[in-house]
């Protein structure tokens, strides 16, 4: 598990990825904490790189937006 804050800026604000942990069943899944400009987000979401969806506790899988934490999230382990 990632301890080291990463932030960007995209859009205007700083989205910065606080933890971060890679799925051992699902690789293509990693479960983040983050936060947008200073504020944190949900306690931890479920990032989709394969199908690029966001999932929240209990919630369904949302669609990635463009310039989203996901896409910031996914863009890491890109090859």
């Amino acid at each position: 598990m990632a301890q080291a804050e990463m932030c960007r800026d995209r859009d205007g604000h700083q989205v910065c990825i606080l933890q971060l942990k890679r799925s051992a069943k699902n690789y293509w899944e990693y479960r983040a904490k983050v936060s947008i400009d200073g504020q944190k987000q949900w306690a931890k979401e479920i990032y989709n790189c394969r199908d690029r969806t966001l999932t929240r506790k209990g919630k369904y899988p949302i669609p990635f937006k463009s310039n989203s934490p996901g896409e910031l999230v996914c863009s890491l382990f890109q090859k």
